[in-house]
């Protein structure tokens, strides 16, 4: 005779397996050290200083930053 299985327990492993599948993909997207994300902030950051820092002219009304 064949062996006896739980199903519960085997849908139950078979999601825990597509979980980490998925987890594991999301790791890939969305996973970056917070080093790498902190620094291309700052690399953000110092590049629209720099690009706003060449404008000829200051904005029109100071609390008017959309020109």
């Amino acid at each position: 005779m064949g062996e006896v299985v739980n199903l519960r327990q085997a849908r139950k492993a078979r999601a825990r397996v597509e979980a980490e599948k998925e987890a594991e993909t999301n790791r890939i997207a969305f996973g970056r050290p917070k080093k790498a994300r902190t620094l291309q902030e700052k690399r953000k950051a110092m590049d629209v200083a720099r690009h706003e820092g060449h404008r000829l002219e200051g904005p029109k009304d100071p609390g008017d930053r959309t020109e």
